[in-house]
């Protein structure tokens, strides 16, 4: 039987919009780890979240700061967004285009590509050509992430509709970006054809991980280095593990299989496994869970999880605990040899969801009601 660790309440983070009024998802706390050795100075944040007409950005960790707020160039639904370490450039990930917006609304620059509508051959110059078409609103999407230092966007985007063939799995593509003014200086086939996909900042601003959803085709695993000339692009863990998180360091990766039953921690170089650990004979079945009901002995990771610090995580088994009462969220020690289930954490309140880790000895869950962040520590 695991330990009792008791979480303690840092802050509660505010939504900057309104979930109904603004058609808005839940917010988010983007980080980047500091560029060099990821140990000094901890991560720079940002509490963002995207509406329907706007993306709102706000420094949680200066009190008095006003939210900024980047005009949308399409519906939250026709893609992803990301904001810059510093707060002044927002880029959209979108159907057709990466599309980069300043505080003034302005675009900066706008990177085309091939549409994300798997039976769509059109190369779009605009979101209007296909905003009232319903099988675009259910088209598949990329993603995109600055650097640690902010000078470089990575993007997963469609290839050029030069590029469509009999093979779907030679469309995606992977770019890097100069932030500033958007021209393509390294680009890759990433040989994936993707529903989704997420970027993993690396300490080395040259660094990025990827993970790319193919539904139940696989999960790839791309890491990229850009040397300042050329990107070039390992694939790791056989398409069979979802990344979920880099150490502080950058040393390690944290990833959960795709049927989400083990976590494992991977040196950062080559994708070798360290160490695993199974929820099975680990995680105890849901103290809620009906005693002949023998679905609950099976117990699982949820996708997200992440490290609290170089030697510990933070993964949860909320996804499948809600069948049976309150989600559970676990400490797992990754120093030594093994990893091992350390504690469970006890709250002063019920929390929802996964927990999400910050890299500095803490992390978040998101409100029941999807309007606020609430930021832990042990």
């Amino acid at each position: 039987m695991a330990d009792a660790a008791v979480a303690r309440l840092v802050t509660t983070l505010t939504a900057p919009l309104d979930r109904v009024r603004d058609a808005a998802d839940a917010p988010d706390l983007l980080r980047w780890p500091t560029p060099g050795d990821g140990r000094s100075a901890g991560n720079r944040r940002l509490l963002v979240q995207h509406g329907d007409t706007e993306l709102a950005a706000v420094d949680p960790d200066s009190p008095d700061a006003a939210a900024v707020r980047f005009p949308a160039p399409w519906p939250r639904r026709f893609g992803t967004c990301t904001v810059a370490p510093d707060g002044g450039l927002a880029v959209f990930a979108g159907v057709h285009a990466v599309r980069a917006v300043d505080r003034t609304g302005t675009v900066r620059w706008e990177v085309r590509h091939g549409c994300w509508e798997g039976s769509c051959r059109t190369l779009h110059t605009t979101y209007e050509e296909y905003a009232t078409d319903r099988r675009h609103l259910y088209a598949d999407s990329g993603s995109a992430v600055f650097s640690a230092d902010g000078n470089l966007v990575w993007a997963h985007v469609r290839g050029p509709v030069a590029a469509f063939g009999p093979d779907p799995e030679a469309l995606d593509e992977w770019l890097v970006l100069d932030a500033a003014d958007g021209r393509v200086l390294g680009r890759a086939e990433a040989e994936t054809a993707a529903v989704g996909s997420d970027h993993f900042p690396h300490p080395d601003p040259a660094r990025m991980g990827l993970c790319v959803g193919e539904g139940q085709d696989g999960v790839p695993m791309l890491w990229g280095r850009w040397d300042g000339e050329k990107l070039s692009v390992e694939r790791f863990c056989d398409d069979e593990r979802i990344l979920t998180d880099v150490s502080p360091s950058g040393d390690r990766f944290l990833t959960v299989t795709h049927y989400e039953e083990t976590l494992g921690v991977h040196r950062a170089d080559d994708g070798s496994v360290l160490s695993e650990l199974d929820t099975e004979h680990t995680v105890p079945r849901h103290p809620g869970a009906d005693p002949d009901d023998q679905d609950a002995d099976e117990t699982l990771w949820d996708y997200a999880c992440g490290f609290l610090d170089e030697e510990t995580v933070v993964a949860g088994t909320s996804e499948r605990d809600e069948e049976y009462g309150e989600a559970r969220h676990w400490l797992v020690s990754t120093a030594g040899a093994r990893m091992r289930l350390t504690a469970q954490l006890t709250y002063p309140f019920p929390v929802s969801g996964a927990p999400t880790a910050l890299g500095d000895g803490t992390w978040y869950t998101v409100s029941e009601a999807g309007d606020a962040l609430h930021v832990w520590s042990r």
